[in-house]
């Protein structure tokens, strides 16, 4: 299975928090992901944005070193492949996604990329969600 990973599900299996039906979505989408055949997109924003969630988690004493260095590990033997187009769309579709949704850009550059690509999102983001269904990307 193809589809475009948000921030918010990896983040999710980092810190195993939020209400039990999040939860059990993000373990849903990393079960999904341990397949063989599975490939996960991403804007070249997430790397950054994931960079920035562990940065802010540890500077509170949320995370140890170690622990983000082991879930980086992690997240770099998925089969993750990171979109090289992001800047290209930006100001232009993910742009006016975002004004739109009143989505963030970076928000809007996951839905940009499912909408470019035709694949599912996995995302916990409720704006994200709504503009999804306007649109007709389908959930992850």
């Amino acid at each position: 299975m193809r589809l475009v990973l948000d921030n918010s599900v990896s983040m999710r299996w980092l810190f195993g928090d939020g209400g039990k039906q999040a939860v059990d979505y993000a373990n849903h989408v990393l079960d999904v992901l341990e397949m063989p055949e599975a490939e996960v997109m991403v804007p070249a924003i997430w790397s950054l944005e994931v960079a920035n969630v562990i940065a802010r988690a540890e500077a509170k004493a949320l995370l140890t070193e170690a622990r983000s260095s082991e879930f980086i590990g992690l997240l770099q033997e998925m089969n993750i492949r990171i979109d090289a187009s992001t800047s290209v769309h930006a100001l232009d579709g993910s742009l006016q996604l975002a004004r739109r949704f009143g989505l963030s850009a970076y928000d809007a550059s996951y839905l940009e990329l499912s909408l470019r690509e035709g694949l599912p999102l996995a995302t916990l983001d409720t704006d994200l969600r709504r503009a999804m269904k306007k649109t007709g990307v389908k959930l992850a």
